[in-house]
């Protein structure tokens, strides 16, 4: 009887769970060629995916949960998907290169998605970009509810004027990472101090920065510097994207699952120099910790010892390694300093013989992580070429030796008939030399016509 209820429940769990996908799959459409003549009366966030990917086939059930919490939170915006491939003259109009490629299109718009693929973020994404390309603060109790739920904004203070324009011009091309406002000097919290009119602010780790067009140069190129916070749980995406900020990124490699002093303190340490030396270094510098050296080994083709700190330039691919033994804020803060001034080396770099490092490094790895995952595919994929290749040498050189034998054996024979003729020729002429005859010696045909006769 436990058998047979314990049956019954895993059908009833099966069932549930099979309604539960066919139900979020209906908040997610698939589009055909259609989708190109009627999509902009509506806001769309669509998934270009290819049924052979693999990463495309990782997304779906996550892509369900999006289309299911849209639709529940009665968002404006519709989800679908569209196979690329069976419809490439729309995807390439989109400019769909990889796959999945995730997009809001927003009447003559399309804007990329390039953060990670979870529910979460994926829905803040179409929240941040479906709704206004500025959001007006009217009150301080506004102020202080985004100052709550947005780690970092920025936000235009002023009336009209130049750099207002520059600000609309930078949040077009930045809302896919980022909220802008737009508020009036009433509004502003009363810690803030502005020293002149219009200004834009960040706001961040709890504090505020103004952007001077003399020390900050291009607008658009400081937000984009600007929209981290200081202090980061660095991975590998993250680190690409901190590539555009052009910011130099010191990172405390730890172990986070080891409770060591040493580890704790290498993260204590970037996490005070972060804080402490905001003003100093937020310019030229991003802070933060990555757990494990796995990431760290790939991108600088070596073997790091954690605990330790690194710095990395990801705009040219250089790195830095620690000088000293850092035992606090002191000592990394003095590294820092070494490194701007050009003291310490810069390793790495994207030189012609780091690329081709690089190129030999990313072979031998892909061939190690296959066969470490298969050997028998890593047999197979390697090991036919080579067989194919080493018959092929064979052949090439057993064929030159029978013909180089061949011909060899041709020349001897030759030359071994040339030097028969005058031998022969030279006892033919030799009774004709003297004048006592000597008697020749008969050959075997001779021999043989004699006996005939």
């Amino acid at each position: 009887m436990a058998a047979g209820t314990l049956g019954a429940g895993l059908r009833l769990c099966a069932t549930v769970f099979l309604l539960d996908v066919v139900f979020s799959k209906g908040f997610v459409q698939d589009l055909d060629e259609s989708f190109k003549d009627n999509r902009k009366d509506d806001i769309w966030l669509v998934d270009f995916y290819a049924p052979w990917c693999g990463h495309c086939k990782k997304l779906e059930p996550i892509w369900n949960e999006v289309g299911l919490e849209m639709k529940s939170i009665g968002s404006p915006v519709k989800v679908g998907k569209m196979d690329a491939t069976s419809y490439s003259s729309i995807a390439s109009e989109f400019g769909v290169r990889g796959y999945p490629t995730i997009k809001l299109l927003k009447g003559d718009l399309a804007y990329n998605y390039r953060g990670p693929r979870t529910k979460d973020d994926i829905i803040e994404f179409a929240h941040r970009v479906s709704g206004a390309l500025i959001r007006p603060l009217p009150s301080q109790q506004m102020f202080e509810h985004v100052q709550k739920r947005h780690r970092v904004f920025f936000v235009y203070i002023g009336g009209e004027s130049p750099l207002k324009e520059k600000y609309i011009d930078a949040a077009s091309e930045l809302i896919v990472y980022t909220y802008f406002f737009s508020a009036s000097e009433e509004v502003v919290p009363e810690y803030v101090t502005l020293k002149e009119m219009p200004a834009v602010l960040v706001f961040k780790d709890e504090t505020y920065f103004i952007y001077d067009e003399y020390e900050d140069g291009d607008l658009s190129s400081w937000i984009n510097r600007e929209r981290f916070q200081n202090y980061l749980t660095v991975d590998g995406f993250l680190l690409y994207e901190l590539g555009d900020t052009g910011k130099l990124v010191a990172i405390a490699v730890i172990d986070e699952k080891n409770t060591s002093i040493e580890h704790t303190r290498l993260k204590s340490i970037i996490q005070e120099v972060a804080r402490d030396y905001r003003d100093q270094f937020h310019r030229d510098f991003q802070f933060g910790h990555m757990d494990g050296n796995d990431y760290i080994n790939t991108l600088l083709m070596d073997e790091l010892k954690v605990p330790t700190v690194v710095v990395l330039n990801t705009s040219n691919q250089q790195y830095f390694l620690l000088d000293r033994q850092i035992k606090s804020a002191e000592d990394m803060v003095q590294f820092i300093n070494n490194i701007l001034d050009g003291t310490v080396e810069a390793q790495g770099g994207d030189s012609i013989l780091q690329r081709l490092k690089r190129i030999v490094f990313d072979a031998k790895s892909t061939i190690v992580s296959i066969f470490k995952s298969s050997p028998l595919m890593g047999c197979f994929l390697f090991g036919l070429p080579l067989g194919v290749v080493s018959i092929m040498c064979y052949g090439i050189y057993t064929a030159d030796t029978d013909g180089g034998y061949i011909e060899e054996r041709y020349e001897v024979s030759k030359s071994e008939i040339e030097s028969q003729e005058p031998t022969e020729e030279s006892k033919e002429q030799e009774p004709r030399s003297g004048d006592a005859l000597v008697p020749t010696v008969q050959g075997p045909k001779d021999v043989l016509e004699k006996k005939k006769d």
